[in-house]
């Protein structure tokens, strides 16, 4: 076709010009894969810039980020003057003139080869960075040419810039190079940068600063003004020069700004973006499969998240939270003092250092490196360096050696605590550990440890659900309960925290706020141990539960998250409710792209429900209840009422508290990361002495901000007819012993102050009888049951002299009188 073309000059420059059609037509389409990607026009119209997602509170404050490239745009006219000035006089002096590409610049820099400076305009360098032309994932297999791998990113940077140009005005370009540029530092654009070196907004910057900030765009380490503030300087004045001869400041100013020192202000790019914490971590990993099933890039995409986490709540809970753990962890040095505490559960020593060492990577390799030399294996264990450790009274620089830091960190209790709104399913406060930077750990979600006496409702839940009452009588008696293991017959005999046994009879509600376990058990073997696990996985418990005669007694490994939702359902009227940790997301625009509700489901009756909720009240109204610890604090007015269980597990590992009241349900555990590591005895580190402390502090901190939007006062009416027996007040007894909490332990010897406010008529009666006749407990003993051993008997003479010493005492003072 091109010899129709008669004049050979026009002929040869079609077929130039036609050759050059074709060239950057394949280069587009990325021909053969011969080129690589080339932006399209869906990338132009819609350009990303892999701006990081924000993380906020529900009612929006910023509390994080997620980012791999710490940035957040700016708009326009944000952007202060100077920087604009300084940028077109430093980099592109003809920008407003040209259409992508300087071709004044290019020739220069081709008849100069390159030595009178480049031709990259600023919008080559925003089509450089914002689609990454220069990436591995951008070349083709030309790439593999040596002279042809440097070409072919300069021309799709060309054919970019004036795809840019022929799309964008002026100004759109400029927002959107500031917005994408490295500052070092781990600063991604201009507004990051203000705040990362100068703790300003950018359009508050002076013209000092943005000739700084511009010049680092030369070389973001030799020019960065805290690595290398010399070069900086230096190269801030060329900018400020630049700036001289374009027109953008005058002679004057120019000699006075050159004179100025730099002047550094360390900032964040904004309030918890630079912190990780617990939360930002449970948020990522209750993202993960939304991200997964609906294409988003959490740190690219630039998102907003709205948690369902209350700010003032959560303040108040990791107040709460420091206040009790700093107590409790003098109260743990102080009870061990230069011994050890690490002991198993046959109480021998535990040599945790030790095996905590041999469980490290770098052990093994050691081993290798040292075959037959011990000693230089502990010699590297031993060998003190200089880090940085936890303490209450901030970080601390200290020379440890790594067995040193085990044994530190062996002996710092931790905690994990979360409530939940049961009506809305949000969880409003999420503290997984006592911090972040030192322990990575969750407690809330990640950890399991055994559940103690916080298992027990599931026990007494399941008993109700077969038709008992609250008000049905057990005899706290021994307890023998046969069970086949492997084929073998076993026995599990339970014993009370203080290994007494009192052979008085107990209504169910009084037994599960007392906490006896012997009763527990009694109760567990009439409904089923299986039927316990059923109905706990019923409410809300995940975690694998073992089917045994001591299920009821928390033998089993749970999270804090688990027991909050369960706990949940019986606020929230028999329905579970799965907890939802992100109420939204939005767009950088605020258009919603997605809305979180929760899943519900109804496990148990309405009356069910309550009937448990009444239950759990017992904790505080029963005699001897393991909640009344709670009358330390202001937290009964208006007719409050507060259901709740304590538990500790075995040896006081693991202490815990679950508190509900009329809103909100929060659970707390406090224990050792190293299961070895315990309290010893139930006065250090029982459930109402560690944990519980931390939810009476949260609330009532709650109770004293009117601005919460949580108020005193009693638990839901029913809304449905109670059909079972619950008005049978329980007698006040004068005890001289410790009632308990846990499979063995959980003191609950309080003075009991008498409520300010009047207790509803279904609850115990506040008078004390003037004479209890306590029956013979050899008489009530069973004649089937299991015979006393030589402790228990010697136990109950004991308890018989006591009673008739008080009846002596008491016919004294009668007389007297």
């Amino acid at each position: 076709m091109f010899k129709e073309i008669k004049n050979k000059y026009l002929r040869y420059s079609a077929i130039v010009v036609f050759f050059i059609i074709i060239f950057f037509s394949a280069l587009q389409i990325n021909f053969l894969w011969l080129f690589g990607y080339s932006p399209s026009y869906r990338d132009i119209k819609i350009p990303t810039l892999r701006v990081g997602s924000e993380l906020y509170t529900a009612d929006g404050k910023l509390i994080g980020r997620y980012f791999k490239e710490n940035r957040t745009p700016v708009n326009y006219g944000d952007i202060a003057p100077s920087i604009v000035h300084a940028l077109v006089a430093t980099e592109d002096v003809r920008f407003y003139k040209h259409w992508g590409i300087d071709v004044q610049a290019l020739g220069r820099a081709v008849i100069g080869l390159g030595k009178d400076g480049g031709a990259s305009t600023i919008t080559q360098q925003l089509a450089k960075n914002l689609y990454r032309t220069r990436y591995n994932k951008s070349s083709g297999l030309l790439s593999k040419i040596p002279l042809v791998r440097k070409i072919i990113p300069k021309l799709k940077e060309w054919m970019t810039a004036v795809k840019l140009e022929s799309n964008y005005s002026k100004n759109d370009i400029l927002t959107m190079y500031l917005n994408t540029v490295s500052f070092g530092q781990n600063a991604y654009g201009i507004k990051t940068a203000s705040r990362v070196y100068f703790d300003k907004e950018v359009k508050n910057l002076s013209t000092s600063d943005a000739a700084l900030l511009v010049g680092m765009l030369k070389g973001t380490t030799l020019y960065n003004p805290v690595k290398n503030p010399k070069n900086a300087l230096d190269r801030r004045n060329v900018v400020l020069t630049q700036m001289n001869k374009y027109k953008f400041l005058s002679k004057d100013s120019l000699t006075e700004l050159i004179k100025e020192p730099i002047k550094l202000k360390e900032g964040k790019s904004e309030d918890g973006s630079d912190d990780d914490s617990y939360l930002r971590s449970a948020v990522a990993k209750y993202l993960e499969k939304w991200c997964t099933d609906n294409g988003y890039d959490l740190y690219e995409d630039g998102l907003k998240i709205y948690t369902t986490i209350d700010s003032k709540l959560q303040k108040y809970a990791e107040e709460a939270v420091q206040e009790q753990m700093k107590t409790l962890q003098r109260r743990f040095y102080s009870v061990w003092g230069n011994e050890d505490p690490w002991y198993d559960s046959e109480k021998q020593k535990v040599d945790y250092p030790d095996r905590a060492m041999k469980n490290l990577p770098i052990y093994t390799l050691l081993q290798k490196k040292y075959p037959n030399n011990p000693d230089s294996v502990i010699a590297y264990f031993n060998r003190k360096k200089r880090m940085q450790i936890f303490t209450y009274k901030g970080d601390r620089d200290t020379l440890f050696s790594t067995l040193d830091s085990i044994r530190y960190y062996g002996k710092i209790l931790n905690t994990g605590m979360m409530t939940m709104e049961p009506a809305s399913g949000k969880i409003k406060v999420w503290v997984g550990g006592i911090d972040h930077k030192f322990f990575k750990y969750d407690h809330v979600n990640q950890s399991k440890r055994q559940a103690g006496s916080t298992f027990k409702p599931f026990a007494y839940l399941t008993a109700l659900e077969q038709g008992a009452n609250p008000c049905d009588k057990y005899t706290d008696k021994p307890v023998k309960i046969g069970y086949q293991d492997k084929g073998e017959t076993k026995y599990w005999e339970p014993k009370n925290a203080d290994y007494s046994i009192s052979y008085r009879e107990m209504s169910l509600r009084w037994a599960m706020a007392k906490s006896v376990n012997t009763i527990t058990a009694q109760v567990t073997e009439k409904v089923g141990w299986d039927n316990v696990v059923k109905y706990a996985h019923e409410c809300g418990i995940d975690s694998h539960l073992e089917s045994v005669p001591s299920v009821s007694l928390g033998s089993n490994d749970v999270t804090v998250y688990e027991m909050v939702k369960a706990y949940s359902t019986f606020l929230n009227k028999g329905v579970k409710t799965d907890p939802i940790l992100v109420e939204k997301i939005t767009d950088q625009d605020n258009n919603v792209i997605e809305d979180f509700k929760p899943k519900t489901k109804r496990v148990l009756s309405e009356e069910i429900a309550w009937l448990m909720l009444y239950m759990f009240r017992g904790g505080m109204e029963e005699p001897g209840g393991t909640s009344q610890a709670l009358w330390e604090w202001d937290l009964w007015k208006k007719n409050n009422q507060i259901g709740g269980k304590t538990g500790t597990s075995s040896d006081y590992v693991d202490a815990w508290y679950m508190g509900i009241t009329k809103d909100l349900v929060t659970g707390v555990w406090v224990g050792c990361d190293e299961r070895t590591a315990h309290f010893k005895n139930g006065e250090q580190g029982e459930g109402s002495r560690t944990a519980l402390p931390i939810f009476a502090k949260f609330m009532e901190k709650v109770y004293h901000d009117p601005s919460s939007g949580y108020t005193y006062g009693p638990f839901p009416k029913a809304t449905v007819p109670i059909t079972r027996t619950i008005n049978c007040p329980s007698p006040r007894i004068v005890e001289d012993t410790t009632s308990t909490d846990s499979v063995i332990v959980d003191s609950t010897e309080f003075n009991t102050p008498e409520p300010t406010e009047p207790v509803p008529a279904v609850t115990v009666e506040p008078e004390v009888k003037k004479e209890e006749k306590k029956p013979d407990p050899v008489q009530n003993q069973p004649a089937a049951t299991v015979p006393l051993t030589k402790k228990e008997e010697r136990e109950l003479r004991r308890k018989q002299r006591q009673e008739e010493r008080e009846k002596k005492k008491n016919e004294k003072n009668n007389n007297e009188n």
